[in-house]
């Protein structure tokens, strides 16, 4: 991969997204800034230019099918193709997520975007993918979302969470399903963890920063050819399913 090489991040106005843009732009590549918020959008553009950034805004609802499919045709008449694709946009769902009490909206809240919305996305930015020599899907993930870890007396997981928490193991196995149909192809897609980063997601309580957070969706980006796909990875290594 070259200065010529694109990448779209949603979820990218702020936070870790922002800062996997910011990362990846310092490599010379040309950045798709997906978010649905117009001025959030524009000002994280503005910003990522201003510290020499190839960036671009891509007006981007990934829960919505005319705005995924209007982002694509943007990404093809701005670059042609695209190299890579960091699924990032998120949501917790909301609260209260207490399985014996928790409103069954909270939970279809979290799957509509953590999920579905990246199985929208990555359908309508593969055949630009295709396009490319060294295809690469990034799916943001969460170590909550590994049922080990989960299901281990005594490992902390974080709170009780039956929306946000299910809804990654689900993009988890999403993750898996993709790199099975794609494994004839040179599109090398993984999931990736970035740790307990300080956001607005969980009220800034995350003892990482988001800089910190971006560091493993930067290492999935730029695997080489041979690199794994399939799996589910955090700045440590392999994170068990």
């Amino acid at each position: 991969m070259n200065e010529n090489t694109t990448a779209l991040v949603t979820g990218a106005n702020k936070g870790i997204g922002y800062e996997i843009a910011a990362g990846l732009g310092t490599l010379g590549w040309s950045i798709g800034v997906g978010a649905r918020d117009d001025r959030r959008r524009e000002a994280a553009v503005e910003k990522l230019r201003a510290a020499g950034v190839d960036a671009f805004g891509v007006p981007l609802d990934v829960t919505d099918d005319v705005s995924v499919t209007a982002a694509a045709k943007l990404v093809e008449e701005h670059a042609g193709r695209l190299d890579v694709l960091v699924n990032n946009a998120g949501v917790t769902g909301g609260m209260d997520q207490l399985p014996t009490t928790a409103n069954i909206e909270t939970v279809r809240t979290a799957v509509e975007t953590n999920v579905y919305g990246v199985i929208r996305v990555t359908n309508a930015m593969l055949p630009l993918l295709r396009r490319s020599a060294s295809p690469r899907i990034v799916n943001m993930s969460s170590s909550v979302g590994s049922l080990t870890r989960q299901s281990t007396p005594g490992a902390e997981t974080g709170p009780i969470a039956v929306a946000y928490a299910p809804s990654k193991t689900f993009l988890n196995a999403v993750t898996v399903q993709y790199a099975k149909e794609l494994r004839d192809t040179n599109i090398l897609i993984n999931a990736g963890c970035p740790g307990f980063c300080a956001t607005d997601l969980n009220g800034f309580r995350g003892v990482r920063t988001p800089e910190q957070g971006a560091a493993i969706a930067l290492h999935l980006a730029t695997l080489p050819d041979d690199g794994p796909t399939g799996g589910f990875f955090e700045d440590d290594g392999v994170v068990p399913w």
